[in-house]
């Protein structure tokens, strides 16, 4: 898949469902509309509308060259009936899944608007990060303040307001248009519920 190919829509019935060989997706996922996420190894997307034939929940659209594999709703449930054992890892996937929606809204809930931007910012580290020495990691992807405003649930401007005075204070600083985090352990405390 290119960079910016649509993936699925938000809405559109779920006839199939997508497994990514690389990373670099984005997408939105409920219940924060916008939320930008990078799926890694053998991610999937699409599986909710896959197993019960609902209109999909989210949005999804590369932001990276991917690899993938599709799976239609009727091969899949012809699997799922040769293979029942399938089951118990769709429910393991699905529970992993509430578990990260729970988080998401505990974030939201609880963390402060900074909060919420460092949280962003450590999980694009986690996902596109490279260790440039002294502690210093270079986010290698270029991500612009409306995603991590995505990312954070919060308004573009806070963002801006937010990352300025974290780079006055050195915590962060910008190398080539790319997000460097200057000092992880105290976004990581920023970051905490």
């Amino acid at each position: 898949m290119l960079v910016g190919g649509d993936l699925q829509q938000r809405g559109e019935r779920g006839a199939q469902a997508a497994g990514a060989g690389a990373a670099g997706q984005r997408g939105a996922h409920h219940p924060v509309p916008g939320r930008l996420v990078d799926l890694q190894g053998q991610a999937l997307v699409g599986e909710l509308a896959l197993v019960d034939g609902q209109a999909r929940s989210a949005s999804v659209s590369s932001i990276r060259e991917s690899e993938l594999s599709f799976i239609s709703r009727t091969v899949f449930e012809e699997f799922v009936r040769e293979h029942p054992e399938t089951n118990q890892h769709i429910l393991t996937l699905l529970a992993q899944r509430l578990r990260d929606t729970n988080s998401i809204v505990a974030a939201a809930s609880f963390l402060s608007i900074k909060g919420r931007v460092a949280l962003a910012l450590l999980s694009l580290a986690e996902a596109f990060g490279q260790d440039v020495g002294s502690g210093r990691v270079l986010i290698r992807q270029k991500i612009s303040q409306s995603d991590v405003a995505a990312m954070a649930g919060v308004a573009r401007e806070n963002v801006s307001r937010t990352l300025n005075e974290w780079m006055r204070q050195k915590l962060i600083s910008r190398v080539s248009s790319y997000y460097c985090i200057e000092n992880r352990k105290t976004l990581e405390a920023k970051s905490e519920i």
